[in-house]
Protein backbone atom coordinates (compact mmCIF):
# COMPACT_ATOMS: atom_id res chain seq x y z
CA UNK A 1 0.00 0.00 0.00
CA UNK A 2 1.30 3.53 -0.80
CA UNK A 3 0.67 6.04 1.17
CA UNK A 4 1.18 10.00 1.03
CA UNK A 5 4.24 11.34 2.18
CA UNK A 6 2.75 14.18 4.25
CA UNK A 7 1.04 11.74 6.56
CA UNK A 8 0.84 13.45 10.10
CA UNK A 9 1.98 16.55 9.15
CA UNK A 10 -1.45 18.52 8.87
CA UNK A 11 -3.89 17.09 11.42
CA UNK A 12 -7.30 19.17 10.51
CA UNK A 13 -6.51 19.55 6.50
CA UNK A 14 -8.85 16.44 5.19
CA UNK A 15 -7.97 12.64 6.37
CA UNK A 16 -5.52 12.02 3.43
CA UNK A 17 -2.80 12.13 5.52
CA UNK A 18 -3.90 9.62 7.85
CA UNK A 19 -4.00 5.76 7.21
CA UNK A 20 -7.53 4.85 5.63
CA UNK A 21 -8.89 3.23 9.12
CA UNK A 22 -7.84 5.85 11.24
CA UNK A 23 -9.39 8.83 8.59
CA UNK A 24 -12.71 7.28 8.69
CA UNK A 25 -12.71 7.53 12.68
CA UNK A 26 -11.77 11.14 12.59
CA UNK A 27 -14.36 11.49 9.82
CA UNK A 28 -17.12 10.00 11.99
CA UNK A 29 -15.76 12.09 15.26
CA UNK A 30 -16.29 15.20 12.78
CA UNK A 31 -20.05 14.37 12.07
CA UNK A 32 -20.70 14.05 15.53
CA UNK A 33 -18.93 17.30 16.89
CA UNK A 34 -20.98 19.21 14.02
CA UNK A 35 -24.38 17.85 14.92
CA UNK A 36 -23.53 18.07 18.84
CA UNK A 37 -23.03 21.49 17.95
CA UNK A 38 -25.97 21.92 15.98
CA UNK A 39 -27.86 20.46 19.21
CA UNK A 40 -27.24 23.38 21.15
CA UNK A 41 -30.22 25.80 20.62
CA UNK A 42 -29.85 28.12 23.43
CA UNK A 43 -32.40 26.16 25.29
CA UNK A 44 -30.90 23.47 26.47
CA UNK A 45 -29.88 19.92 25.12
CA UNK A 46 -32.68 17.10 24.42
CA UNK A 47 -31.55 13.72 26.22
CA UNK A 48 -32.41 12.36 22.91
CA UNK A 49 -29.52 14.17 21.68
CA UNK A 50 -26.96 13.42 24.24
CA UNK A 51 -27.57 10.08 24.05
CA UNK A 52 -26.98 9.69 20.47
CA UNK A 53 -24.02 11.44 20.63
CA UNK A 54 -22.99 9.46 23.18
CA UNK A 55 -23.52 6.44 21.38
CA UNK A 56 -21.62 7.34 18.44
CA UNK A 57 -18.40 7.99 20.39
CA UNK A 58 -18.61 4.89 21.97
CA UNK A 59 -18.73 3.15 18.59
CA UNK A 60 -16.16 5.27 17.21
CA UNK A 61 -13.80 4.53 20.93
CA UNK A 62 -14.77 0.81 20.17
CA UNK A 63 -13.32 1.12 16.13
CA UNK A 64 -10.13 2.83 17.58
CA UNK A 65 -9.47 -0.21 19.97
CA UNK A 66 -9.52 -2.61 17.00
CA UNK A 67 -7.24 -0.33 15.13
CA UNK A 68 -4.72 -0.41 18.05
CA UNK A 69 -5.31 -4.05 18.46
CA UNK A 70 -4.88 -5.02 14.99
CA UNK A 71 -2.66 -2.19 13.25
CA UNK A 72 -0.99 -4.69 10.28
CA UNK A 73 -4.94 -5.47 9.49
CA UNK A 74 -6.29 -2.35 9.03
CA UNK A 75 -3.10 -1.12 5.80
CA UNK A 76 -1.01 0.13 8.49
CA UNK A 77 2.23 -1.85 7.25
CA UNK A 78 5.09 0.09 6.26
CA UNK A 79 3.33 3.45 8.37
CA UNK A 80 5.96 4.92 10.85
CA UNK A 81 3.98 3.60 14.37
CA UNK A 82 5.21 6.96 16.27
CA UNK A 83 3.01 9.06 13.65
CA UNK A 84 0.23 6.24 13.73
CA UNK A 85 -0.13 5.99 17.35
CA UNK A 86 0.56 10.15 18.29
CA UNK A 87 -3.04 10.46 15.82
CA UNK A 88 -4.90 7.85 17.36
CA UNK A 89 -3.83 9.61 20.69
CA UNK A 90 -5.19 13.07 19.20
CA UNK A 91 -8.40 11.61 18.15
CA UNK A 92 -8.84 9.74 21.73
CA UNK A 93 -8.07 13.09 23.42
CA UNK A 94 -10.88 14.44 21.35
CA UNK A 95 -13.62 12.31 21.75
CA UNK A 96 -12.82 12.42 26.06
CA UNK A 97 -13.24 16.12 25.18
CA UNK A 98 -16.30 15.69 23.77
CA UNK A 99 -17.59 13.41 26.23
CA UNK A 100 -16.59 15.50 28.88
CA UNK A 101 -18.45 18.76 27.32
CA UNK A 102 -21.63 16.60 27.03
CA UNK A 103 -21.56 15.62 30.80
CA UNK A 104 -20.87 18.95 31.67
CA UNK A 105 -23.88 20.54 29.73
CA UNK A 106 -26.52 18.18 31.85
CA UNK A 107 -29.42 19.70 33.54
CA UNK A 108 -30.55 18.35 36.45
CA UNK A 109 -33.28 16.25 34.92
CA UNK A 110 -31.14 14.59 32.79
CA UNK A 111 -29.02 13.38 35.29
CA UNK A 112 -32.28 12.25 36.98
CA UNK A 113 -32.88 10.16 33.62
CA UNK A 114 -29.43 9.04 33.78
CA UNK A 115 -30.01 8.13 37.31
CA UNK A 116 -32.99 5.86 36.22
CA UNK A 117 -31.01 4.29 32.95
CA UNK A 118 -31.84 0.54 33.17
CA UNK A 119 -28.49 -0.43 31.88
CA UNK A 120 -27.00 1.64 35.02
CA UNK A 121 -24.96 -0.78 37.49
CA UNK A 122 -27.17 -1.93 40.26
CA UNK A 123 -25.87 -3.61 43.63
CA UNK A 124 -25.61 -6.92 42.85
CA UNK A 125 -23.22 -5.60 39.51
CA UNK A 126 -21.20 -3.17 41.91
CA UNK A 127 -21.32 -6.50 44.41
CA UNK A 128 -19.54 -8.46 41.75
CA UNK A 129 -16.85 -6.36 41.36
CA UNK A 130 -16.00 -4.43 44.66
CA UNK A 131 -16.45 -7.42 47.00
CA UNK A 132 -15.52 -11.15 47.13
CA UNK A 133 -17.17 -13.88 49.25
CA UNK A 134 -20.67 -12.75 49.13
CA UNK A 135 -22.69 -14.52 51.35
CA UNK A 136 -26.90 -12.99 51.57
CA UNK A 137 -28.80 -13.18 54.39
CA UNK A 138 -32.39 -13.56 53.78
CA UNK A 139 -35.39 -12.47 55.86
CA UNK A 140 -36.35 -10.42 59.15
CA UNK A 141 -37.55 -13.09 61.01
CA UNK A 142 -41.00 -11.65 61.62
CA UNK A 143 -42.77 -11.87 58.35
CA UNK A 144 -41.16 -12.31 55.40
CA UNK A 145 -38.01 -11.65 52.85
CA UNK A 146 -38.15 -8.53 50.91
CA UNK A 147 -36.33 -8.91 47.83
CA UNK A 148 -35.77 -5.37 47.10
CA UNK A 149 -33.36 -4.88 49.83
CA UNK A 150 -30.75 -6.88 49.70
CA UNK A 151 -28.07 -7.37 52.08
CA UNK A 152 -25.27 -9.57 53.28
CA UNK A 153 -21.19 -10.54 54.78
CA UNK A 154 -18.70 -10.14 52.07
CA UNK A 155 -14.72 -8.98 52.29
CA UNK A 156 -13.55 -5.77 50.78
CA UNK A 157 -9.97 -5.91 50.29
CA UNK A 158 -9.35 -8.66 52.72
CA UNK A 159 -11.19 -7.26 55.31
CA UNK A 160 -14.71 -8.80 56.58
CA UNK A 161 -17.35 -6.07 55.88
CA UNK A 162 -21.22 -5.87 55.60
CA UNK A 163 -23.22 -4.68 52.45
CA UNK A 164 -26.95 -4.06 52.32
CA UNK A 165 -28.87 -1.51 49.71
CA UNK A 166 -31.79 -1.61 46.94
CA UNK A 167 -31.75 -3.48 44.32
CA UNK A 168 -33.97 -2.99 41.17
CA UNK A 169 -33.93 -5.09 38.21
CA UNK A 170 -34.20 -4.93 34.26
CA UNK A 171 -36.62 -7.64 33.17
CA UNK A 172 -40.54 -7.18 33.85
CA UNK A 173 -40.51 -10.57 35.71
CA UNK A 174 -37.29 -9.30 38.02
CA UNK A 175 -38.64 -5.84 38.16
CA UNK A 176 -41.79 -7.57 39.96
CA UNK A 177 -40.14 -10.14 42.41
CA UNK A 178 -37.51 -6.62 43.57
CA UNK A 179 -40.66 -4.98 43.81
CA UNK A 180 -39.03 -2.21 41.30
CA UNK A 181 -36.68 -1.60 44.16
CA UNK A 182 -38.98 0.34 46.43
CA UNK A 183 -39.02 -2.09 49.74
CA UNK A 184 -41.66 -3.16 52.42
CA UNK A 185 -41.34 -2.53 55.81
CA UNK A 186 -39.82 -6.01 56.46
CA UNK A 187 -36.80 -5.09 54.09
CA UNK A 188 -35.96 -2.35 56.34
CA UNK A 189 -36.11 -4.74 59.37
CA UNK A 190 -33.87 -7.09 57.30
CA UNK A 191 -31.08 -4.36 56.86
CA UNK A 192 -31.50 -3.54 60.40
CA UNK A 193 -31.28 -6.95 62.16
CA UNK A 194 -28.21 -7.49 59.74
CA UNK A 195 -26.73 -4.32 60.52
CA UNK A 196 -27.18 -5.39 64.42
CA UNK A 197 -25.13 -8.54 63.45
CA UNK A 198 -22.19 -6.41 61.94
CA UNK A 199 -22.25 -3.76 64.62
CA UNK A 200 -22.15 -7.23 67.41
CA UNK A 201 -18.76 -8.29 65.52
CA UNK A 202 -17.41 -4.90 64.86
CA UNK A 203 -17.64 -5.10 60.79
CA UNK A 204 -17.58 -2.09 58.85
CA UNK A 205 -20.65 -1.23 56.99
CA UNK A 206 -21.42 -0.37 53.24
CA UNK A 207 -25.14 0.38 52.52
CA UNK A 208 -26.36 1.39 48.52
CA UNK A 209 -28.99 3.77 48.24
CA UNK A 210 -31.01 3.41 44.47
CA UNK A 211 -34.70 3.30 45.15
CA UNK A 212 -37.67 5.68 44.03
CA UNK A 213 -38.69 5.26 47.81
CA UNK A 214 -40.87 3.08 50.24
CA UNK A 215 -43.41 1.19 48.97
CA UNK A 216 -46.77 3.35 49.43
CA UNK A 217 -48.93 0.23 49.61
CA UNK A 218 -52.00 -0.47 51.94
CA UNK A 219 -50.26 -3.63 52.92
CA UNK A 220 -46.86 -1.90 53.66
CA UNK A 221 -48.60 1.01 55.57
CA UNK A 222 -50.73 -2.01 57.91
CA UNK A 223 -47.32 -3.76 58.61
CA UNK A 224 -45.64 -0.55 60.12
CA UNK A 225 -43.85 1.13 57.14
CA UNK A 226 -43.69 4.24 59.12
CA UNK A 227 -42.21 3.08 62.14
CA UNK A 228 -39.77 0.29 60.44
CA UNK A 229 -37.81 3.31 58.73
CA UNK A 230 -38.05 5.64 62.07
CA UNK A 231 -36.34 2.71 63.91
CA UNK A 232 -33.67 2.50 61.25
CA UNK A 233 -32.97 6.03 61.99
CA UNK A 234 -32.70 5.53 65.56
CA UNK A 235 -30.56 2.68 65.42
CA UNK A 236 -28.44 3.61 62.73
CA UNK A 237 -27.32 6.60 64.72
CA UNK A 238 -25.76 4.95 67.24
CA UNK A 239 -24.28 1.57 65.56
CA UNK A 240 -20.38 1.31 67.25
CA UNK A 241 -18.98 0.45 63.72
CA UNK A 242 -18.17 2.59 60.23
CA UNK A 243 -20.98 3.52 57.76
CA UNK A 244 -20.60 4.21 54.23
CA UNK A 245 -23.97 5.21 51.84
CA UNK A 246 -23.38 5.71 48.42
CA UNK A 247 -26.33 6.99 46.28
CA UNK A 248 -25.88 5.22 43.56
CA UNK A 249 -28.99 5.84 41.23
CA UNK A 250 -31.68 7.69 42.57
CA UNK A 251 -32.26 8.10 46.14
CA UNK A 252 -36.07 9.19 46.85
CA UNK A 253 -38.01 10.03 49.99
CA UNK A 254 -37.52 8.11 53.65
CA UNK A 255 -36.88 4.94 52.05
CA UNK A 256 -33.70 5.96 51.00
CA UNK A 257 -32.89 7.53 54.32
CA UNK A 258 -33.92 5.13 55.70
CA UNK A 259 -30.50 2.65 55.23
CA UNK A 260 -28.62 5.95 54.83
CA UNK A 261 -27.91 7.41 58.29
CA UNK A 262 -24.39 7.17 57.86
CA UNK A 263 -20.38 8.74 58.85
CA UNK A 264 -20.04 8.97 54.98
CA UNK A 265 -22.23 9.81 52.34
CA UNK A 266 -21.46 9.82 48.73
CA UNK A 267 -22.97 9.98 45.46
CA UNK A 268 -21.87 8.66 42.21
CA UNK A 269 -21.48 11.44 39.70
CA UNK A 270 -25.16 11.28 38.12
CA UNK A 271 -27.65 9.93 40.80
CA UNK A 272 -30.14 12.14 42.59
CA UNK A 273 -31.28 12.25 46.10
CA UNK A 274 -33.90 13.96 47.07
CA UNK A 275 -37.22 13.83 49.42
CA UNK A 276 -39.76 13.64 46.86
CA UNK A 277 -39.44 13.03 42.60
CA UNK A 278 -38.98 15.49 40.39
CA UNK A 279 -42.57 14.45 39.03
CA UNK A 280 -44.15 14.43 42.60
CA UNK A 281 -42.60 17.93 43.10
CA UNK A 282 -44.07 19.42 40.00
CA UNK A 283 -47.52 17.84 41.09
CA UNK A 284 -47.66 19.37 43.98
CA UNK A 285 -46.19 23.02 43.08
CA UNK A 286 -47.63 23.34 40.02
CA UNK A 287 -50.33 20.84 39.54
CA UNK A 288 -48.33 19.76 36.38
CA UNK A 289 -46.08 16.86 36.02
CA UNK A 290 -44.59 18.01 33.46
CA UNK A 291 -42.83 20.55 35.12
CA UNK A 292 -40.31 17.94 36.26
CA UNK A 293 -37.67 19.52 34.40
CA UNK A 294 -37.93 22.76 36.49
CA UNK A 295 -39.13 21.09 39.66
CA UNK A 296 -35.89 19.02 39.15
CA UNK A 297 -33.64 22.14 38.72
CA UNK A 298 -35.41 24.13 41.47
CA UNK A 299 -35.27 20.77 44.28
CA UNK A 300 -30.86 20.67 43.77
CA UNK A 301 -31.00 17.05 43.58
CA UNK A 302 -27.73 16.65 41.76
CA UNK A 303 -24.52 15.22 43.43
CA UNK A 304 -22.85 18.43 42.49
CA UNK A 305 -25.66 20.27 44.37
CA UNK A 306 -25.55 18.62 47.68
CA UNK A 307 -22.11 18.98 47.82
CA UNK A 308 -21.81 22.51 47.31
CA UNK A 309 -24.38 22.42 50.04
CA UNK A 310 -22.66 20.08 52.06
CA UNK A 311 -25.41 17.94 52.67
CA UNK A 312 -23.04 14.64 51.25
CA UNK A 313 -19.00 13.75 51.64
CA UNK A 314 -18.31 13.50 48.05
CA UNK A 315 -18.88 12.73 44.69
CA UNK A 316 -17.38 9.78 42.95
CA UNK A 317 -16.51 10.34 39.63
CA UNK A 318 -18.38 7.69 36.57
CA UNK A 319 -16.89 6.87 33.39
CA UNK A 320 -17.59 9.48 30.87
CA UNK A 321 -20.89 8.71 29.67
CA UNK A 322 -21.94 7.36 32.64
CA UNK A 323 -21.99 4.28 34.68
CA UNK A 324 -24.17 2.18 32.79
CA UNK A 325 -21.59 2.64 29.60
CA UNK A 326 -18.69 0.49 31.63
CA UNK A 327 -20.05 -1.21 34.79
CA UNK A 328 -16.09 -2.36 35.17
CA UNK A 329 -14.31 1.33 35.16
CA UNK A 330 -17.46 2.24 37.59
CA UNK A 331 -16.68 -0.13 40.22
CA UNK A 332 -13.33 0.32 40.23
CA UNK A 333 -13.88 4.14 40.59
CA UNK A 334 -16.43 3.27 43.25
CA UNK A 335 -13.93 0.81 45.26
CA UNK A 336 -11.35 3.31 45.38
CA UNK A 337 -13.48 6.11 46.84
CA UNK A 338 -15.23 3.44 49.65
CA UNK A 339 -11.58 2.43 50.34
CA UNK A 340 -10.32 5.84 51.00
CA UNK A 341 -13.35 7.03 53.27
CA UNK A 342 -13.18 3.58 55.07
CA UNK A 343 -9.53 3.91 56.19
CA UNK A 344 -10.42 7.72 57.36
CA UNK A 345 -13.12 6.70 59.67
CA UNK A 346 -11.07 3.28 60.90
CA UNK A 347 -8.67 6.16 61.91
CA UNK A 348 -11.10 7.90 64.30
CA UNK A 349 -11.82 6.59 67.89
CA UNK A 350 -14.83 5.16 68.90
CA UNK A 351 -16.13 8.56 70.51
CA UNK A 352 -15.44 10.10 67.64
CA UNK A 353 -17.09 8.86 64.74
CA UNK A 354 -20.08 8.57 67.19
CA UNK A 355 -19.27 12.33 67.57
CA UNK A 356 -19.12 12.82 63.82
CA UNK A 357 -22.13 11.00 62.98
CA UNK A 358 -24.59 13.23 65.39
CA UNK A 359 -22.77 16.49 64.66
CA UNK A 360 -23.26 15.33 60.61
CA UNK A 361 -27.24 15.21 61.20
CA UNK A 362 -27.33 18.01 62.99
CA UNK A 363 -26.01 20.42 61.13
CA UNK A 364 -27.68 19.16 57.87
CA UNK A 365 -29.57 22.37 57.02
CA UNK A 366 -26.97 25.32 58.46
CA UNK A 367 -27.08 26.72 54.84
CA UNK A 368 -30.48 28.67 55.53
CA UNK A 369 -30.78 31.30 58.06
CA UNK A 370 -33.69 33.72 58.85
CA UNK A 371 -32.30 37.25 58.37
CA UNK A 372 -33.38 40.39 60.61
Amino acid sequence: MSLPATLGKDRYSGTAGLPTAVAAQEFLFSMVESHWKASQNGHGVKMESVNKAQDELQRIEQQIGKLEAQPAADGLEGVQEPVVQQQVKELQDRVSALRRQIDSQLDAWQRTELARHPQRPYLLDYIERVFTDWSEIHGDRSFADDASIICGMARFHGEEVLVLGHQKARDTKQKVYRNFGMPNPEGYRKALRAMQFANKFGRPIFTFVDTPGAYPGIGAEERGQGEAIARNLLEMSRLRVPIVTTITGEGGSGGALAIAVADRVLMMENSVYSVISPEGCASIMWRDPSKRDVAAQAMRITAKDLAEMKCIDGVVQEPEGGAHRDHEAAAALLSTALLAHLAELKALSLDQLLEQRYKKFRTIGQFFRVEG
